[in-house]
């Protein structure tokens, strides 16, 4: 059994007047998500045997926040392939994870999360049209495979476990609220 937690950076700053978009750091509203993801993964037992992320400024301080939250350093492998891959790329690189790991968190941007998820879900499953709907900042989604190897992972063969929503843990960090 493989465990894929995809997990989405928290919302950046635009108004910061960084010259590169992998420069944009989180903005206010993100940092206290990231926070509130961080507890919420302690609360559920989650426990990662491998951590890959992007090494976009928003992505690593959306696991310093997250790390804060979940009380320990989740130690991310940084990844360039992360940064505004695809969901082919994604899939590669899930196809190419350690074979000892079994439950693995992949932290990276949208689209490409989003429609990674799409793509090893099956039509139909419990929570993937929230995914399709719209797969928001600091989201995580949680798929189960019924496989002893990352690279026998195909399109479709996941099981959506969760799908969690930072307003699902806080109503104020939904898109109505500042």
């Amino acid at each position: 059994m493989k465990t894929l937690t995809l997990l989405r950076h928290a919302k950046s700053g635009w108004d910061d007047p960084v010259s590169r978009d992998f420069d944009r750091p989180l903005n206010p509203k993100g940092k206290r998500a990231a926070a509130m993801v961080g507890r919420n993964l302690k609360a559920l037992g989650l426990d990662f045997d491998h951590v890959v992320a992007s090494p976009a400024v928003r992505v690593v301080e959306t696991l310093d926040h997250v790390s804060a939250g979940y009380g320990g350093d989740l130690a991310p492998a940084w990844d360039q392939r992360i940064y505004l891959a695809s969901s082919a790329t994604l899939l590669d690189m899930v196809h190419e994870l350690p074979a000892g790991a079994d439950h693995v968190l992949l932290v990276g941007h949208n689209p490409g999360l989003e429609e990674l998820v799409l793509l090893l879900v099956p039509d139909g499953s419990a929570d993937r049209d929230s995914v399709e709907a719209k797969f928001p900042t600091a989201s995580l989604a949680e798929i189960r495979f019924d496989a002893s190897d990352w690279s026998s992972i195909r399109s479709g063969s996941g099981e959506l476990v969760r799908f969690v929503r930072p307003r699902d843990l806080d109503p104020s960090l939904g898109p109505d609220h500042p």
